[in-house]
């Protein structure tokens, strides 16, 4: 058996193992970035592949680093998805950085729970500057900073952002209007918002008949219409239901629909909706000026989030949720036992964001935003995103240019959405009021094509639903994409469509 560090030092933090045990790890990484492209991005194994190639159980005596590092390339990597590969289009990005790396490795380093401002008031404050600095790129009403009455905290995902805000809501509501009238509560999105607002809405107590998913088409881009908002509030108002939550989205998962925050805050206020604006994938790009229309009217939200771990180079998980009321969320999810008070607390004079969230314990996360925000700079991280988006308009003009494909909708950030048509369709035809006699074939054959180019290895997309149609969605935004990534995933695809088009008799 090869040396074990345990058999050296009983210290399981011992200072010259961990700088010897670190530089292999580091080492390991920068060889693994160096070496990505030659895995395949989706992974390829069966289901259970693991169980069979791992003991039984843990072993009794220690076993070294780099005994449990071989494990890792040999059977490990083999089932790992490269979320960082330049061939990755799935999803949304999840980016990573040296900076975002490094930050989070000193968070873990130092190991605080910093749950209240005294546990490490470093952590705590860092949040609240790191939190102002940001919502000040973005150009957020002064509201949602602590430098107004507002503030920012750092959740773990978009799941929680929802929830916390969902559940300060509904209890600022029904200490209006008494807690029997809970099972009138209706919470509204789109067709299109994100699966967690339903989820937030159960795990709230919100009767599921009360949740409004409204319909969205494709003559407003799949963005949710002010119009069809107001008319099923109005039905819900003359049902003797009450009106609660309205989450909009700026850039949803299926297409980067944009909602159109402005109108939506004027219906939200008519009706004293909370609204929550979920900028997750979006967000990130609102700091290029170009782009910072799209969250024009946020100044009428109550709550905004971003998650800087899908396309600000900040390592997940990193979700930025602001908000203008922190009162609001502190009297839904503050708890003072005996065993946290101290001096600090009681001066009310410092956050203690245990109070912001759902859990109690909290990681250190400022430190990979504010590694991240200094180490590239407003610029720099401007050009990144800038980059993708060309690179999304680069894929965008391959589509457009061969007769056999078409755009299923307009493109708003680094997504394109697209399709195969069958021969014969023609792109005029193809998709009028999101119906053709054969769209079902046509979602099968690209189904089928979404399956070649994955199984290749080459490239990962995944595909989405809308009004009906398949669309494979070509996501760019990892970290480590070039141009040439973009080119050689269109040639896989047009190879892949080729030899179906071939083998399907088309």
């Amino acid at each position: 058996m090869k040396h074990s560090s345990f058999h050296n030092t009983n210290n399981p933090l011992d200072p010259e193992e961990f700088r010897r045990q670190g530089h292999m790890i580091i080492d390991f990484l920068a060889d693994y970035y160096l070496n990505i492209e030659k895995y395949p991005v989706l992974s390829q194994v069966e289901p259970g592949y693991l169980r069979k190639r791992l003991p039984e159980s843990t072993p009794y005596n220690p076993e070294s680093i780099e005994t449990i590092l071989q494990d890792v390339q040999d059977h490990i990597l083999p089932g790992v998805t490269h979320w960082q590969s330049p061939s990755y289009f799935a999803y949304f990005p999840s980016t990573g950085s040296i900076a975002g790396f490094l930050g989070e490795m000193l968070s873990t380093g130092f190991n605080v729970v910093g749950f209240n401002w005294i546990s490490s008031p470093a952590a705590t404050e860092l949040e609240s500057i790191v939190m102002d600095w940001l919502g000040e790129m973005l150009q957020l009403p002064k509201s949602f900073l602590f430098s107004g009455n507002g503030g920012g905290v750092l959740q773990g995902t978009t799941c929680e952002a929802i929830l916390c805000t969902l559940v300060a809501a509904r209890d600022q509501m029904l200490r209006r209007i008494g807690s029997q009238n809970m099972g009138k509560l209706v919470v509204y999105g789109s067709d299109q918002t994100h699966c967690s607002l339903q989820k937030a809405a159960r795990i709230a107590g919100i009767n599921p008949s009360n949740f409004r998913a409204i319909k969205t088409t494709k003559r407003t881009s799949f963005s949710l219409s002010p119009d069809s908002l107001r008319s099923a509030i109005c039905e819900d108002i003359d049902a003797g239901l009450i009106p609660l939550f309205l989450c909009a989205t700026v850039g949803t998962t299926s297409t980067t629909a944009i909602d159109p925050i402005g109108s939506l805050s004027d219906v939200a206020k008519d009706y004293g909706l909370w609204l929550h604006v979920d900028a997750a994938y979006a967000g990130s790009v609102c700091i290029c000026p170009e782009f910072r229309h799209v969250i024009d009217g946020v100044e009428g939200a109550n709550s905004f989030s971003l998650n800087a771990h899908k396309w600000f180079l900040t390592t997940l998980d990193c979700c930025c949720l602001w908000v203008k009321d922190p009162s609001a969320l502190i009297k839904s999810l503050s708890t003072n036992p005996e065993y946290l008070k101290n001096k600090a607390t009681d001066s009310r004079q410092v956050v203690d964001y245990k109070d912001w969230q759902l859990t109690l314990s909290r990681r250190f996360r400022s430190l990979k935003l504010w590694f991240v925000l200094r180490n590239y700079g407003v610029a720099k991280l401007r050009d990144f995103l800038r980059s993708h988006v060309n690179m999304a308009k680069l894929f965008e003009g391959f589509v457009t240019s061969d007769k056999r494909f078409e755009v299923v909708v307009p493109r708003s950030f680094a997504v394109v959405c697209f399709r195969v048509l069958s021969p014969g369709m023609g792109k005029a035809a193809s998709y009028a009021n999101g119906t053709t006699t054969n769209e079902a074939s046509t979602n099968e054959l690209n189904r089928k094509l979404l399956e070649s180019i994955n199984k290749s290895g080459l490239v990962f997309m995944t595909h989405s639903v809308v009004g009906g149609v398949f669309v494979m969605r070509f996501a760019v935004g990892a970290t480590l994409v070039e141009e040439k990534h973009v080119i050689t995933a269109w040639k896989v695809v047009q190879e892949h469509a080729n030899a179906i088009l071939i083998s399907e008799n088309y």
